[in-house]
C-alpha cells in the first residue's frame, strides 16, 4: 500500500498547513478522517484526495531537495559574505542573460546539462546562437555554483548575475534547459542582438534615478512590460502599456504618425531622449534594437532592469511591487533588498506603494499587490482581486467563469489559490461528492 506523501506547504501567509495526497485505492486499508479532503480527479490516474493536515514545516519536499529545503525554513539565515554574499543553506532565485555569439549552442546545452547533473535547480534556461537567458531557483550552494561556473567562461565573464531574496522553496516547478530558437517570446532571432551598437545605452541605477528626478516633456519614459505588470508596480511618470504579451508591444512601430496611444508618435527620432525599463533588462535590449532599426537615436535602458534598481536605490521614484514570472508573482522593494535602511523617506515610499492598485472586478483598492489566476482553468486570466470579490466569485474573474466545468479549489488562505495544483500536468477537476462541479 502506498503511503500518503506531503507534497507542498501552503503559502507563507498560512504556514501551518500542508497538502497531503493519497491514492484513493489506498483508503480501503486505512481509516483516517478525510472530512477536510478536496477530491481531485485527473485524466491519467484514479481519483486522489488532497488532505489538509497540520504542519510545522514551511518547505517544499522532494526526493532531491528535502534535506536542503528543511534547513532553509528560516529565511533570516542569509549572510552577507564574499562571492555572491548569500548563505549556502537558503533557497534563492537567480536571473541572468547575455547576448553573445555561441558557435555551437547544442554543444553548449550539453555542457550545461552535464554540469547541473545532481544539482537541485529548477527553472528556465534557454541557449541559442545569440546567447543565454536564465531564470532558476534552488539551494544557493547549487544555484551560485552554476552562476560561478558560467562566469568562468570568457564569453560570459561580464554577465550580470541577479540574486533575489531567499525563499522557502523552489520558485519553478521543474528544470527546462534546452536550445530555443528565440531567447524571448515573440521571435527575435532575426534581430542583430549580438551587436551592442544596435542596442540602447545602459544606465546605472544611480544615473537612472537622477534622470527620473528631472523628467521633462522632452524625455519619454517607456515601460516595456505587460499592462498587468505595471498594475502592481511602475516608475512614476510611466504610461501603462496596453499589451498583455511582449510580442504585442508596438511603441514607435505604427505606420500612422498620429496614434494617440503611442507615446512615440510624432516624436523627433533624432533628438528625443527615450528611457526604457523592464524587469531584468532583456526586453529593453531587444526592443531598443527594434527602435534603433526604425531610426530612433537617443535610446537608454536601465541596466539590470527594475530588480537591479530596487536592490541598489530602493523604492525612490518607484511605486508598488515588482511583478516576477515565477511562483512568487510579486515582490515588495523591501524584499528585493532587505539591507536598505528604513529611513523616513523610504517609509513614505512604502506608504504610497499601497494605495494605487485597483481590483479588476469592482474597482476598489486591493490590500495585496499580488495577481491570481482565474480559478477557471480554461480561462486562467491573471488578474488583481480584492478579498471580497475573491470570496464572492470563488477565485474567478467573472460570474460566468464560476460555472465553468474545470475549476481550481480556492483554499481559505487570504488571496491565495491552491497554487501547487498549477504545477500538476494532469487536468484537474474539483467535484462535489454527487459529481457536480463545485461553483
Amino acid at each position: 500500500m502506498m503511503n500518503s506523501l506531503t507534497l507542498a506547504c501552503l503559502p507563507q501567509n498560512n504556514p501551518n498547513y500542508a497538502i497531503t495526497i493519497t491514492p484513493k485505492n489506498c483508503f480501503r486499508n486505512s481509516a483516517p478522517c478525510f472530512s477536510n479532503s478536496i477530491p481531485i480527479k485527473t485524466t491519467k490516474t484514479n481519483f486522489i484526495n488532497a488532505r489538509i493536515i497540520p504542519c510545522k514545516c514551511t518547505t517544499t519536499l522532494s526526493s532531491s531537495s528535502s534535506s536542503a529545503a528543511a534547513s532553509t525554513s528560516n529565511p533570516n539565515w542569509v549572510k552577507r559574505d564574499e562571492g555572491f554574499g548569500v548563505d549556502e543553506r537558503v533557497f534563492v532565485v537567480v536571473n541572468f542573460y547575455l547576448f553573445v555569439f555561441i558557435e555551437d549552442p547544442e554543444d553548449e546545452v550539453s555542457k550545461h546539462l552535464e554540469f547541473l547533473q545532481g544539482r537541485d535547480i529548477h527553472g528556465r534556461i534557454y541557449i541559442n546562437e545569440q546567447g543565454i537567458n536564465a531564470q532558476y531557483s534552488g539551494p544557493s550552494e547549487d544555484t551560485l555554483a552554476y552562476a560561478s561556473w558560467i562566469k568562468q567562461d570568457e564569453r560570459f565573464k561580464d554577465i550580470l548575475v541577479q540574486i533575489s531574496p531567499p525563499t522557502h522553496k523552489h520558485a519553478f516547478p521543474r528544470l527546462k534547459l534546452r536550445y530555443k530558437p528565440s531567447l524571448l517570446e515573440g521571435g527575435v532571432s532575426h534581430l542583430p542582438l549580438v551587436d551592442s551598437s544596435m542596442r540602447a545605452m545602459p544606465l546605472t541605477p544611480s544615473v537612472w534615478r537622477e534622470k527620473l528626478s528631472n523628467l521633462n516633456k522632452d524625455v519619454i519614459l517607456l515601460d516595456v512590460r505587460n499592462g498587468y505588470e505595471w498594475d502592481v508596480g511602475h516608475f512614476r511618470g510611466a504610461q501603462r502599456p496596453n499589451v498583455d504579451c511582449f510580442r504585442s508591444t508596438s511603441f514607435g512601430l505604427s505606420e500612422s504618425e498620429d496614434i494617440a496611444s503611442d507615446p512615440l508618435a510624432n516624436v523627433d527620432k533624432e533628438n528625443t531622449e527615450i528611457l526604457m525599463y523592464c524587469t531584468g533588462g532583456i526586453r529593453c535590449d531587444v526592443y531598443s534594437t527594434i527602435l534603433r532599426q526604425k531610426g530612433y537615436k537617443n535610446l537608454y535602458t536601465l541596466k539590470g532592469g527594475i530588480s537591479h534598481y530596487l536592490e541598489c536605490e530602493g523604492p525612490a521614484e518607484w511605486i508598488g511591487n515588482l511583478f516576477v514570472f515565477d511562483s512568487r508573482l510579486s515582490l515588495p522593494p523591501s524584499l528585493v533588498n532587505p539591507d536598505l535602511k528604513t529611513n523616513e523617506s523610504i517609509k513614505h515610499e512604502v506608504d504610497v506603494n499601497t494605495v494605487f492598485a485597483k481590483c479588476y472586478i469592482c474597482g476598489s483598492q486591493v490590500s495585496e499587490l499580488r495577481h491570481r489566476n482565474c480559478a477557471n482553468l480554461d480561462c486562467n486570466l491573471l488578474f488583481l482581486c480584492c478579498s471580497s470579490c475573491m470570496n464572492d466569485l470563488r477565485g474567478c474573474c467573472t460570474v460566468k467563469c464560476t460555472s465553468a466545468d474545470r475549476l481550481r479549489p480556492v483554499l481559505p488562505a487570504p488571496g491565495e489559490p491552491l497554487r501547487c495544483l498549477e504545477y500538476w500536468t494532469a487536468v484537474i477537476h474539483w467535484e462535489r461528492p454527487n459529481g457536480k462541479v463545485e461553483t
